[in-house]
């Protein structure tokens, strides 16, 4: 079985050191579109913010993943998130910290500590489930066909994702890929 562990939803952390303050917002993702959004969107909240620094990672695989120093000095920042997100062994994750200057320099042994202590704190608040990787999967069928189908797809609990309806009936459908060939095999014979 193909699972994963990520977080419920968004969840947060704070950490203050020397005045600066540093907050950290975790957040299940699913694309690197949602993160540039996410981060876009934490940077217009927090205008008067000094970095906006982060760490995602994406798949079942764990194999995307990146690092954002944000202008800290260098791995002082985005290194320590990311690697709060593998102890935790997370995926599907971003988390932003937001620091607030406060006036007193840190050092890069106290930046580092500050950012993986306030992402730290934004796991420990977090809901964390497992969860099975999903595939994408699309078939067409006539309108003949269709009745039968969708008695299919709703007593197997598919859920589908798009549906469009012209000279014949396009779907859209997103599965568990450990019960995907089985499902597939079905549907393939009520195609037939």
């Amino acid at each position: 079985m193909a699972s994963y562990k990520t977080i419920a939803n968004e969840s947060e952390g704070f950490y203050k050191e020397k005045g600066s303050k540093f907050l950290a917002f975790a957040v299940p993702v699913s694309s690197e579109d949602e993160i540039k959004a996410f981060i876009a969107q934490k940077r217009k909240e927090h205008h008067q913010a000094v970095h906006v620094c982060s760490a995602f990672r994406l798949g079942a695989d764990h194999k995307v993943y990146r690092a954002s120093d944000d202008g800290e000095p260098s791995n002082s920042a985005g290194p320590p998130i990311l690697g709060q997100i593998q102890a935790f062994e997370l995926t599907n994750i971003l988390i932003a910290v937001v620091r607030y200057y406060g006036g007193t320099n840190l050092g890069v042994g106290g930046l580092i500590s500050a950012y993986r202590t306030a992402a730290k704190a934004a796991l420990e608040n977090a809901q964390i489930l497992e969860k099975e990787e999903m595939e994408r999967y699309e078939f067409t069928c006539t309108y003949a066909q269709m009745p039968g189908i969708m008695t299919f797809l709703k007593k197997e609990k598919i859920e589908i994702t798009t549906t469009s309806m012209d000279l014949s009936c396009h779907f859209k459908l997103l599965l568990n890929k450990s019960a995907a060939p089985e499902l597939i095999g079905k549907l393939e014979a009520l195609l037939a």
